[in-house]
């Protein structure tokens, strides 16, 4: 009888093809699934007792801004922790690849602010060892891997590369440089990326460059994205991911449609969301989703179902920068800000109806509206204390005041320091479960792991949603869950021989109570100072889990960290 690696024994097996749930054991040998259920095939090295638990294929999560932590958290928590075994680089047109040396400095200062990642972070954690993607991947091959990943073209890195910054976000692409762009997606696809990404929110973009000004894809004209699109439709292979501004619905996504065409490979389209009252606003976009299956365009819909809070200061808060006055006045230095604060013009202008009429509408996704924002520290000063707990809101009315300068007010007497948390919402898991339920198309997620670290903690997703939608709610089936979270995202990606449980398959798995499942802290998290260069970032850690494997190697028993690094680079999807 042959040597094994591991056997998990007497668990209730969820494979994530949605076949019914069943009791058996699971053998790994050599990275792979050696086996399920049936006699055991010879002795195990360890076992693993899954009695009372559940078996199921690692998470795989599509949505992720990894790239620079992962070159010092091999494990990418805060998703590592929370079953994530499987990660996707390079969304919404960001990254570090091309780039020229003399551009790795500003590279890093764009994702400070659109991606809020703290920039002492990533210079201290980042070893820049590359210039073009062939040398980016090698470089992210040999880096210590705690979960799988494969790497999109981050499209703003790819146009600045070949026009320069100014360039990019000024004008169209020439012929010439159009060529140049298909030449090297041509090489990056050729080396083993998974095709290419673009953010498209306008020149009122909520997620700006460093100087406040759009990111490159926010502003980049259709025919340089199809130039691309047909790369992949040469080579047929390779997906886009699209996070498109749907300000005008129907001009919006028919560039959608059209993008899906031209291209003839999968398109991610994010995101789909719930509001807690109004079916229609998820309904029309499945209702869109369903029609363009219909004309044979293959566009997935990636469904926001995060549940995680937001708390923030001033100092890092960028996700008022749909809105003009607030950009200009959050934008630059802690000094050129608090500056800026006191300017009676800017206070004016971020108090405009204008301002707070973009805030209103963006409310779901960046911590609803403002006058209900709740005061949550005040850097310990005494004077201040009781302000603590009340609502902007609430503060302005018993001193009438407007609620904007209650809020810059308190973060002027703290140094920006005071901090405002999202009153609790309400969820409608009904409608959340109807994205998933009524649709073939869509998966939860959206996690954007390892982005807006100091505000928000989304990597916690696939906890919530196995606890949230399938335990508490029941309305999302358990084979169901395990199939969006894992075998549908893998396909939709390309991952190959990932996110379902089959003999011959590589083992990544989790094992886990799905009556003990839980996050601490919920809901906002708590603060952690364990990111290089002195920062700090919000973690919510992950309750429940037995074990978590990937590769065939543990990378998490009981909450701990094994230390192990068996993540692979999948160029083309698979090691």
């Amino acid at each position: 009888m042959a040597d094994l690696d591991i056997q998990i024994k007497g668990g209730t097996i969820v494979d994530g093809t949605r076949v019914p749930r069943f009791r058996g054991d699971l053998w790994i040998k050599d990275g792979k699934i050696a086996q399920i259920g049936g006699r055991a095939p010879g002795f195990a090295k360890k076992v693993i007792d899954a009695d009372g638990l559940i078996v199921a294929p690692g998470f795989v999560d599509l949505h992720t801004h990894y790239d620079a932590q992962i070159r010092w958290d091999p494990w990418c928590t805060i998703s590592g922790w929370h079953g994530v075994t499987s990660v996707v680089l390079g969304n919404c047109g960001f990254g570090f690849a091309p780039v020229k040396p003399d551009f790795r400095e500003r590279s890093m200062l764009t994702m400070t602010r659109t991606e809020a990642i703290p920039y002492e972070s990533m210079k201290a954690g980042m070893q820049w060892d590359w210039e073009t993607i062939p040398q980016y991947l090698d470089s992210l091959d040999r880096a210590p891997k705690g979960v799988n990943c494969i790497q999109y073209m981050p499209t703003a890195s790819l146009m600045t590369y070949v026009m320069g910054l100014d360039a990019a976000k000024t004008r169209p692409a020439t012929d010439a440089e159009r060529e140049q762009m298909r030449r090297l997606l041509n090489e990056g696809m050729d080396a083993g990326l998974c095709g290419f990404s673009i953010q498209r929110l306008g020149k009122h973009s909520a997620q700006a460059d460093f100087d406040g000004s759009p990111m490159v894809t926010d502003t980049m004209c259709d025919e340089d994205i199809l130039n691309l699109a047909r790369v992949l439709a040469d080579r047929d292979e390779g997906f886009i991911e699209i996070t498109q501004a749907t300000g005008h619905i129907k001009e919006d996504l028919a560039f959608v449609e059209k993008l899906a065409a031209t291209a003839r490979r999968p398109i991610l389209f994010q995101a789909i969301t719930a509001s807690t009252r109004n079916p229609d606003i998820h309904r029309k976009s499945l209702h869109w989703l369903h029609k363009a299956r219909a004309n044979g365009l293959p566009i997935f819909g990636q469904a926001g179902t995060v549940r995680s809070g937001f708390a923030f200061t001033l100092e890092h808060w960028n996700l008022y920068d749909m809105a003009p006055a607030w950009r200009d006045m959050l934008t630059g230095t802690r000094e050129e800000k608090l500056r800026k604060m006191r300017d009676p013009a800017i206070r004016e202008a971020v108090k405009s109806e204008r301002s707070m009429r973009a805030l209103d509408k963006n409310a779901p996704g960046i911590g609803g509206r403002l006058v209900k924002l709740l005061v949550q520290w005040v850097d310990n000063k005494p004077e201040l204390e009781k302000y603590v707990g009340k609502s902007l809101g609430q503060i302005a009315q018993e001193e009438g005041r407007h609620p904007v300068d209650v809020m810059i007010d308190l973060s002027l007497a703290t140094d920006l320091k005071a901090e405002f948390l999202q009153a609790l919402p309400q969820f409608n898991a009904e409608y959340n479960a109807e994205i998933i339920n009524s649709s073939m198309y869509t998966f939860p997620g959206v996690s954007d792991g390892g982005a807006h670290t100091k505000f928000f903690t989304g990597g916690a997703f696939t906890t919530d949603f196995l606890r949230w939608m399938v335990r508490d709610e029941q309305r999302v089936s358990l084979e169901e869950a395990h199939y969006r979270l894992s075998a549908l995202p893998a396909h939709a990606a390309g991952f190959r021989d990932r996110g379902i449980l089959r003999e011959g398959a590589w083992a990544d798995v989790v094992v886990y109570d799905l009556k003990h499942l839980d996050i601490e802290p919920d809901w906002i998290g708590e603060v952690a100072h364990d990111l290089p260069g002195g920062e700090w970032r919000r973690v919510q850690h992950a309750v429940g889990y037995r074990s978590i494997i990937v590769n065939g190697e543990e990378t998490f028993s009981e909450g701990r960290c094994t230390g192990a690094t068996p993540g692979k680079l999948l160029r083309h999807g698979h090691a």
